[in-house]
């Protein structure tokens, strides 16, 4: 499975941007996706994570409310839709491909991993 993110860069607090996470190499079925990022100095932590059907999710409690992560089967891409970007979100996101079904915040339950994309946000 090759993961491809895009959509990263840099903005204002405030403002809004919506990775992209295009998966190949292998039929996008009953897989969990997740999205986790790194920020300099820091581990890599958990983001937010949907199930294979889409109807269920998990998010971090820094994000929930202002972050939206979805998919299209059809396409074989997750989505992250941030809004009301704060500096502390600056990090690389990397989203993650799991062979479980379910939405899951372990890293360890992920096999896959996108190359990341950098979100800058400044105050």
């Amino acid at each position: 499975v090759q993961l491809q993110a895009s959509g990263g860069g840099s903005v204002q607090a405030g403002d809004s941007l919506r990775l992209s996470c295009a998966a190949s190499g292998r039929t996008f079925g009953r897989n969990s996706m997740g999205w986790f990022r790194q920020a300099p100095g820091k581990e890599r932590e958990f983001v937010a994570a949907i199930g294979w059907s889409g109807g269920i999710t998990s998010y971090t409690d820094s994000v929930r409310g202002r972050f939206t992560i979805s998919r299209d089967n059809a396409e074989n891409t997750v989505y992250l839709q941030m809004n009301s970007l704060k500096p502390e979100d600056t990090a690389v996101y990397y989203c993650a491909f799991s062979l479980n079904s379910r939405a899951t915040q372990r890293r360890n339950e992920y096999r896959y991993w996108g190359q990341g994309t950098q979100v800058t946000v400044s105050s």
